[in-house]
């Protein structure tokens, strides 16, 4: 199945947001599979064991899985919004988690929502987002004559080179955005006169320029 662009954080991140003597940690991180996003809640839980409330939410590709909890306070007043900081920025693969410090005073319904929703956005920006987009990757045999060639080419059309393994030839795998690739096959074919032909590996996803 071909990958799609998707946003993603790019990074871990965290905020404070505090009303009526209240303190609403929030903290981000970029997750792949539901078991990295259970751990990350145990352990945010762990630390901050001495919180009154731990809500979190997670959106995932694998499986579609979408969760969120209240952890005690009112329902829908919590978990949701958190889910809805991610939802809205069409961020995926990610899970927050805002910890609750009570103040002594009760903050109401819709101040609950905002400042669970403030202290998830004050992590999101934190962490950061980024787009990632389906790479090629490739591997391209030459002798030691074309390698210079070849890696003069990619920095000059901005195709990564990941690895080189030198014998008594060079096999060198290099990437590019797929969109790219077609361009990138003529280019080869250009430069070598057909001596020299990409193999294709794979398809995955990385940071887009």
């Amino acid at each position: 199945m071909a990958e799609k662009p998707y946003i993603t954080l790019s990074g871990d991140g965290k905020g404070k947001y505090s009303e009526k003597k209240s303190d609403f940690l929030g903290f981000a991180k970029h997750v792949t599979r539901e078991s990295e996003a259970i751990a990350y809640i145990a352990a945010i839980r762990k630390q901050y064991s001495d919180a009154r409330h731990h809500v979190y939410a997670y959106l995932l590709t694998e499986g579609n899985a979408t969760r969120y909890s209240d952890d005690g306070e009112p329902q829908g007043t919590a978990g949701p919004p958190v889910l809805d900081v991610l939802a809205k920025r069409g961020v995926r693969d990610a899970v927050v988690v805002v910890v609750r410090y009570f103040g002594g005073t009760l903050l109401g319904t819709g101040g609950l929502v905002r400042a669970y929703t403030e202290a998830a956005k004050l992590a999101v920006e934190d962490a950061g987002v980024v787009t990632l987009i389906p790479f090629a990757v490739y591997t391209v045999d030459t002798d030691y004559g074309d390698y210079q060639k070849l890696i003069a080419e990619c920095k000059k059309i901005g195709v990564t080179v990941q690895d080189s393994v030198f014998t008594d030839r060079v096999v060198t795998t290099c990437s590019l955005p797929k969109e790219k690739s077609d361009d990138f096959m003529l280019r080869m074919r250009d430069l070598f006169g057909g001596r020299v032909t990409p193999e294709y590996v794979e398809e995955r996803l990385g940071a887009g320029m």
